[in-house]
């Protein structure tokens, strides 16, 4: 089992200085609730409550003047859109809501005054004004991509330098012909690998782009909306949904502990040409190695064609559903976190008949564009808001989103209720 590393790290490079007052207050930042909102944090940190009630909030974004646009997915009973936050009386918590958009999605940017949004079936971009909360002419569609009926999620990336990349999942599990059906072969070659299972490039600012008229920039990976550009270092990184039901749809081969933990979620650094090698392949953290997929002949041991493809920088346990990824940059939080990855995981439905798991938000320290070791710390917890957590639907909050504001403070959303949390550190 991977050791966790312990929250309480923040005495490792020296002693701090104890304040008379906590440092957010001595910086003017609002106070957190008692409780936290209802989270727990590493000691120093704590927790407000900006908003509630939004609906199924994913990705977020915070404005130079402290603006929230939180992106809404679309539901049965509740079309999706963006969310336009604002705070007023400047009590840290919003007090003025706008709501734009025909259509929801799940991942959202501010980049050189454009508001960019993914939608399941496209991205597209708001023109955003200064000052003005919400903007005032309709979006430029800048890429169309593939309509599918599973893992429709779009999540996107800047690299600085005119590129957008953009994931399209893989609507499948392991790319059986049938979906999923006990023991029955996947395809081999996979076709869905053509439009579906990686990471395409389009220009930031072209509209009218289509996956074809874009550039496949990786593949191999089955679902990874979670993605971002090292803001210091350069790269694209990600983290990707791994395959689902080991045990059900191989019975007598896997046993049901071996399903709830594997396979890993994996966190990727990815190049142009990188294959990861869904569906043949997935990677088991228990290991530490990729194995050849039930589907494709293997019994859980055997490698064969998988030792071509490359590892992970880490290997999470299984069916903890990333759902963001973010690099910190401010300087609020001590020295230590800046240029980590902070990671956010929806939680699990399929572990069961074990508890389920994630619901969580880690961190990932990094030295450039590495990871100083292959262990995480749990740093936002209590989502489920019980343990054992066995029916993910009796989750308090599930975890979506995480932002960065201009102070420094980590913004944190959920979609089961629509609370969105601000982060901040008193450092006491």
């Amino acid at each position: 089992m991977k050791r966790l590393l312990s929250n309480i790290l923040l005495l490792a490079s020296g002693a701090l200085a104890v304040a008379t007052l906590p440092a957010s207050a001595q910086s003017g930042f609002p106070a957190c609730d008692p409780d936290n909102g209802g989270i727990t944090l590493p000691e120093g940190f704590c927790a407000m409550v900006v908003a509630d009630g939004l609906g199924a909030a994913r990705h977020l974004v915070v404005a130079p003047n402290g603006d929230l646009y939180v992106a809404i997915r679309n539901q049965q009973d509740a079309p999706g859109g963006i969310i336009a936050l604002r705070d007023n009386d400047g009590d840290g918590r919003a007090d003025q809501q706008e709501r734009f958009g025909k259509d929801g999605g799940t991942s959202i940017k501010l980049h050189n005054n454009y508001l960019y949004f993914g939608r399941d079936t496209a991205i597209e971009r708001y023109r955003m004004r200064p000052n003005s909360l919400v903007p005032d002419e309709p979006p430029e569609v800048i890429a169309i991509l593939p309509d599918q009926q599973g893992h429709r999620a779009k999540g996107f990336a800047f690299d600085g330098n005119g590129g957008m990349f953009v994931n399209v999942g893989a609507p499948s599990n392991a790319c059986q012909p049938s979906g999923r059906v006990p023991e029955e072969a996947g395809e081999d070659p996979c076709a869905l690998l053509e439009h579906h299972g990686g990471v395409w490039t389009f220009d930031e600012s072209t509209t009218g782009q289509t996956q074809e008229t874009g550039t496949r920039y990786a593949t191999g990976m089955r679902q990874n909306f979670a993605l971002a550009w090292h803001p210091t270092a350069g790269g694209l990184y990600l983290v990707q949904h791994g395959r689902d039901q080991l045990n059900s749809l191989w019975p007598g081969r896997f046993t049901d502990e071996q399903n709830a933990e594997l396979p890993s979620e994996e966190f990727l650094k990815v190049e142009e040409g990188s294959n990861f090698g869904w569906p043949y392949c997935y990677h088991d953290w228990q290991q530490g190695k990729r194995v050849l997929s039930p589907e494709y002949g293997g019994d859980g041991q055997m490698v064969d064609r998988c030792g071509q493809y490359s590892p992970p920088l880490i290997g999470f346990p299984g069916h903890w559903a990333p759902n963001d990824l973010h690099f910190y940059t401010g300087d609020q939080f001590p020295t230590r976190y800046r240029g980590g990855a902070f990671i956010v995981f929806h939680g699990s439905w399929n572990r069961a008949p074990l508890p389920q798991g994630g619901y969580n938000v880690v961190y990932v320290p990094f030295t450039g564009g590495e990871p100083t070791t292959s262990d995480y710390e749990i740093f936002a917890d209590g989502f489920a808001g019980q343990s054992p957590l066995m029916d993910r639907n009796d989750a308090t909050y599930r975890p979506a989103g995480i932002a960065q504001g201009p102070d420094g403070s980590l913004y944190i959303a959920n979609d089961k209720t629509g609370r969105i949390w601000r982060v901040m550190y008193h450092g006491d």
